[in-house]
């Protein structure tokens, strides 16, 4: 099936659910959100959602970081 993954066009297979995609692209998933079709589908809802062909999905990694603030702005 073809679906829009972050703007791109995507062969995946069918019956696919978000969980078995995140599993498919070997994402960790516990490090991004999902939006389907416009809509962010919560973490609970991974393993009962389908993906349908010509669905529009984003996923969104989640980078580890901080902002290091000079010194006069952490007084």
């Amino acid at each position: 099936m073809t679906i829009q993954l972050n703007g791109r066009e995507q062969q995946v297979p069918d019956g696919l659910t978000l969980e078995g995609l995140l599993s498919w692209l070997k994402l960790p998933r516990d490090r991004v959100a999902v939006e389907q079709n416009l809509e962010i589908v919560p973490r609970a809802r991974w393993a009962e959602t389908s993906i349908r062909d010509h669905d529009r999905l984003e996923v969104v990694h989640f980078v580890g970081g901080g902002l290091s603030l000079p010194p006069a702005a952490q007084e």
